[in-house]
């Protein structure tokens, strides 16, 4: 035995642990393994030992008398049969894997190993808790999936942005915000500056430019660097023919600044009226906002970023209009329907809420241009909170009963009467306010109230306001 098994034992056991006894002996087994059993001949257990807290808490304590191989689960039975087999042929040590019946219902593994300790058959089977190690390796594989899972978001997050580079027509370019270098372009900006992609990128982004436009567009990064922020510049291509408009903002990646260029080609035919038009509606007093059909922000001039609590324009970009007008879901539904079918609307009073709480009474002025490449709708805004109210007869309304009045009623009048004149004073002056606002159209009128058009039709009837209703509309 000690010729087959000498790199796994002491070498000279007589001599070095002679003069250990039964006790010092049994404090050495449960020290040394996580449950330790001595089974006899017939494989009966007939002591326990155990060198954690744990496992007594799953009733192993209660294996003595009892056979090994019915501690186990039923796969694990043909193990413990090999094991008692090897301590009776007096093979190699090996340890085996087995599986116990847990108290709190899961099982518990156990890995084995058995030494014979007398000539009477009997054995110990020394064994280690697997559970450790089990959890360990569970929360391996939790990471591993984690990982997997975080990779493949950002693989796809990567395959959306290469989409949409590649795709859009506008010109893009990402330049490093150090060196100042192209890191990369996108056909859009190839095709305009006529030159391939390889051939940008590691070139200087100015040096794209004849010498004033690389002043102009140094002085532009710079500022985009130290504020965040800068207005878009004119600058003309280093072969003289063509000029573009440069509007630049920072963005980090990766530990490192990056600026994303975006260029439009101008004509040469531009007239200077249109620039200087453009340079008026930029320094308006009253906000001016230009969005597409679905009310997503394209432009916003500084007004309209001061009234809506920004610090950049590209804070609203592509934000939906309403976050910041009209009360949610009914103002600038029934603006909208009104330029969808007038072309243009004047003078439509709602509020303005800022980022930071703030909220103004405002008046729109909007147009909607359908013609052209790039449908939108444009909105101009001015702030009206602190204007003097005009007096009009619908400022004199008020409600019939002051609140003493309708409490005086309180036992003369029915608790049922008296709720439903209050409630019928309301819904008139409700109906009456939205057909003001929506200049007279019934068809806003009842989208802003949450109606349908024939429950709005049946309350001007009742309430005596269905002057100009024809049965045909009903």
């Amino acid at each position: 035995m000690f010729a087959r098994e000498a790199g796994i034992v002491f070498r000279t056991p007589k001599r070095t642990l002679g003069d250990l006894n039964a006790d010092i002996a049994a404090k050495l087994i449960a020290a040394a393994a996580d449950i330790a059993l001595v089974v006899d001949g017939k494989g009966i257990v007939r002591d326990v030992a155990f060198g954690n807290d744990e496992i007594p808490k799953e009733g192993f304590d209660k294996w003595v008398g009892k056979a090994w191989i019915d501690t186990v689960t039923i796969e694990s039975r043909p193990k413990i049969e090999e094991l008692l087999q090897d301590a009776a042929d007096n093979a190699p040590l090996r340890w085996r894997q087995v599986n116990h019946p847990g108290k709190r219902g899961a099982d518990v593994p156990i890995r084995y190993s058995v030494v014979p300790i007398g000539p009477n058959g009997r054995l110990v089977a020394m064994g280690r808790d697997l559970r450790p190690v089990a959890a360990l390796q569970q929360r391996l594989v939790d990471a591993q999936q984690n990982m997997e899972r975080e990779y493949a978001r950002l693989r796809n997050a990567e395959t959306r942005y290469r989409l949409l580079f590649q795709i859009a027509s506008e010109p893009v370019i990402i330049v490093d915000a150090t060196s100042l270098k192209v890191v990369e372009a996108n056909p859009s900006a190839a095709q305009i500056l006529n030159k391939s992609i390889k051939r940008l990128a590691g070139r200087t982004f100015p040096d794209i430019f004849d010498a004033e436009g690389s002043k102009a567009v140094n002085a532009q990064l710079a500022q985009v660097r130290a504020t965040g922020r800068a207005d878009d510049v004119t600058a003309k291509l280093h072969d003289g023919k063509l000029a573009a408009t440069v509007s630049a903002s920072l963005f980090r990646q990766e530990n490192a600044s990056h600026f994303l260029v975006r260029m439009g080609l101008v004509g040469e035919q531009q007239s200077k009226g249109k620039s200087k038009l453009l340079s008026v509606v930029e320094s308006l007093p009253d906000g001016f906002v230009v969005t597409d059909l679905e009310r997503r922000v394209l432009t916003a001039n500084t007004a309209f970023l001061d009234l809506a609590q920004l610090g950049t324009e590209e804070q609203a970009r592509g934000e939906r209009l309403e976050r910041w007008v009209g009360r949610p879901g009914v103002d600038l539904n029934a603006l909208v329907s009104n330029i969808r079918e007038h072309g243009s609307i004047r003078h439509f009073t709602t509020v303005l809420r800022g980022e930071y709480g703030s909220m103004e009474e405002v008046e729109i002025s909007a147009v909607s241009v359908l013609n052209g490449e790039h449908p939108c709708f444009g909105f101009a805004i001015r702030n009206v909170g602190r204007r003097e109210p005009a007096k009009s007869s619908r400022d004199k309304r008020q409600l019939p009963h002051s609140v003493e009045q309708l409490t005086g009623l309180v036992g003369r009048v029915s608790l049922k009467e008296l709720v439903r004149e209050t409630t019928d004073v309301i819904e008139k002056l409700c109906i009456e306010a939205a057909l003001e606002l929506t200049g007279d159209n019934r068809a806003s009128a009842a989208e802003m109230l949450g109606l349908s058009r024939q429950s709005l039709y049946s309350k001007l009837r009742r309430f005596g306001l269905s002057d100009g209703i024809d049965d045909g509309e009903s």
